[in-house]
């Protein structure tokens, strides 16, 4: 049963110990199938060096474990409620890549500070508020999905495919796993980027328009970045 997105996942999630975002079992990705909406998740706990597309998971949208000899990855509902709210996205990340891990836990937004972020990001990448104790004690896992979404409210997701969760870690996402894992790789840049910025004493985020150009001449209707167009 969805033996390609198995596949998909499993490559995604190792491409996370090669990019350097995770280390010992830390992250998971997981994919959704648009026909039939079924999920495909990392287990839990279990090595990377192993790791195959048979130990992949499948999950419906409730959660239910439709096929898999593992129990699915423990962020499994956080997933599962960001793809019922975001019906654009096919894959999401998570990690708890050192950069955007430092941001998260310091509870802080990262501005569009230069054009590196403007390329991928349209705008700030926002930072949730923290969780409450009732929050944590109950339902953590959706609990943390439902602070993502109400951070992202009013946002377009696909402009900003990424957010940080106060005290946790980011949570990126895209149209599947492959470009999900590479918006964790670029908001992991930004977040260093960005960090050294602040240390030379800039905080201020770059003019609107020059936000607008950078943003604009890679995604959407007039994007004239790369081959697509001749």
């Amino acid at each position: 049963m969805l033996e390609k997105l198995k596949a998909s996942v499993c490559k995604a999630n190792l491409d996370l110990v090669n990019h350097g975002l995770v280390i010992h079992t830390w992250g998971n990705v997981s994919g959704r199938d648009k026909k039939t909406g079924l999920i495909v998740i990392k287990p839990s706990g279990v090595n990377y060096e192993s790791m195959k597309p048979g130990d992949m998971v499948v999950l419906d949208p409730d959660g239910k474990i439709v096929e898999g000899k593992f129990n699915p990855s423990t962020d499994a509902p956080t997933h599962l409620l960001l793809y019922q709210t975001f019906m654009a996205i096919g894959g999401i990340v998570h990690t708890h890549s050192t950069f955007a891990t430092s941001w998260a836990q310091a509870g802080k937004d990262i501005p569009p500070l230069g054009t590196t972020h403007a390329d991928h990001f349209y705008g700030e990448v926002p930072c949730t508020r923290k969780l409450r104790k009732n929050e944590i004690e109950n339902k953590y896992e959706i609990n943390t999905g439902k602070v993502i979404i109400e951070r992202m409210r009013g946002t377009d997701p696909m402009a900003v495919p990424s957010v940080l969760v106060c005290s946790h870690g980011p949570f990126c996402w895209g149209s599947d796993p492959e470009e999900a894992v590479y918006n964790a790789v670029a908001l992991e840049e930004i977040a260093r980027m960005a960090l050294y910025t602040f240390l030379l004493g800039k905080d201020e985020p770059v003019d609107k328009f020059l936000l607008d150009k950078h943003f604009g001449r890679k995604h959407g209707r007039d994007a004239y970045y790369g081959q697509g167009k001749k």
